[in-house]
């Protein structure tokens, strides 16, 4: 059985790690029991959640025990890690709604219950710490000249707002996290974002020096497409876990989308495909290569909304840019729906009208506008006059032109907005 340790390298998932050896020798003793901390801070996770999520549930398919962390507490005072400003600071109330909706959202890759996964919130313990106490017993073990020195107080340190006392304190809660879940659980691993290299350290040298033994860590890299954009950030903002949203069409969309140089990685890092299909796939061109972009977004699509949602939103995708067999040695491990199929049409975002509303004409930009497809009236208008309006395939060229039923094609008219958002409006007689 393969040390999951060099599942998750082979897969693009590791940065660094602490005690290479010892981390190596300690998963080949048995299970393991790991953790990673998620931030409540917004009642949805996003596509730049995946990696440590990903992990987590690739520690599980192993046969480890996965604890996910919401920090309801640490969520509470504002981690400054990659922040040139102080974060909004979150009621209880809000921090425990979000956390409830964080479970709903994990558990999608994550089985929890039966001691097989954990979801605890950090609040349970930091909430009620008596301050003298704490500082004496835990803060006594903390260098101030060393704390300042890590990366994730650096930039806030020179920054205007500088770095407040309470963000100051996020280390130490971070370190004690990984203190407390080492003796009530036997977690002696703990995993993050390249950006938490020095909170996880901090724990793992707080455990050293209080209980004498070794603990873990282990970070994953910042995950940048080929262009070098961030991941997870488009023109409309964060792509997120949640379909109220982030719809599972436009999260199929995101996906597809690919730039093709970052298809093998993101089918590595973001699939479950065995890794074997995923770098021959990674040698796919053209019509193949696309191919190989949808099963991404189905794949992906499924793990955070369900089969249902996955194959709704290919569907939908397979009516509006035309259905196609999918060959079967391409991925062959993805139960994508591969026959092709001319009735695709469910999940493609519409709008019912009556057809009374439509003879008169109605102007392009208001039909943008009603349909979703433009945030505001000016914004249907520029997207108009930029050339990236359609109806039925035909560029719009004036942001007042009619549109009326000479526009209708079997009961229907097509909107599009760029080159992948469209809209359809259904005409009722």
């Amino acid at each position: 059985m393969a040390n999951v340790i060099d599942v998750l390298k082979e897969r693009g998932f590791i940065e660094d790690m602490t005690h290479d050896k010892e981390l190596y020798a300690h998963f080949d003793t048995g299970p393991v029991t790991c953790y990673i901390g998620f931030d409540p801070t917004a009642s949805s996770l996003h596509v730049g959640s995946l990696i440590p999520i990903m992990s987590l549930a690739h520690m599980q398919r192993e046969g480890h025990r996965p604890i996910a962390l919401v920090g309801g507490g640490t969520g509470l005072v504002g981690d400054p890690s990659g922040k040139t400003e102080m974060r909004k600071l979150l009621t209880e109330e809000a921090v425990a709604e979000n956390a409830k909706a964080l479970k709903q959202q994990l558990s999608r890759f994550i089985e929890f219950g039966e001691d097989k996964a954990l979801l605890v919130n950090n609040a349970d313990w930091l909430v009620p710490l008596k301050y003298i106490p704490f500082l004496r017993d835990i803060g006594r073990h903390f260098s101030v000249n060393r704390m300042i020195k890590a990366e994730s107080y650096k930039m806030r340190l020179d920054s205007d707002e500088g770095l407040s006392f309470i963000e100051f304190n996020y280390m130490v809660l971070q370190a004690y996290d990984f203190l407390e879940l080492y003796d009530s659980r036997g977690c002696r691993l703990q995993m993050g974002g390249s950006d938490q290299w020095g909170n996880i350290v901090a724990g793992v040298e707080l455990i050293r020096r209080m209980r004498q033994e070794t603990a873990f860590g282990i970070t994953f890299p910042l995950i940048t497409t080929s262009s070098g954009s961030k991941m997870g950030k488009t023109a409309k903002g964060a792509v997120w876990l949640d379909k109220e949203r982030t719809s599972p069409y436009e999260y199929y969309q995101f996906w597809v989308n690919t730039d093709d140089r970052d298809v093998e990685r993101f089918l590595a890092l973001f699939t479950f495909l065995p890794l074997d299909e995923v770098v021959n796939a990674g040698a796919l061109e053209g019509a193949e290569l696309n191919v190989a972009k949808s099963i991404l977004a189905f794949e992906a699509t499924r793990l955070a909304h369900g089969r249902d949602d996955a194959v709704q939103a290919f569907q939908a995708a397979s009516s509006m840019f035309g259905a196609r067999a999918l060959p079967e040695d391409i991925l062959p491990s993805s139960n994508i729906p591969r026959a092709a199929r001319a009735d695709y049409d469910s999940s493609v975002p519409q709008t019912e009208m009556p057809l009374s509303a439509i003879q008169a004409g109605l102007p392009a930009f208001k039909l943008f506008l009603e349909t979703g497809l433009a945030s505001s009236g000016g914004a249907a208008r520029r997207l108009i006059t930029q050339g990236g309006a359609y109806v039925n395939r035909h560029r719009v060229k004036t942001f007042d032109e009619l549109i009326n039923e000479s526009n209708i094609s079997e009961m229907e008219i097509l909107l599009r907005a760029g080159k992948k958002r469209y809209h359809k409006i259904k005409i009722i007689n």
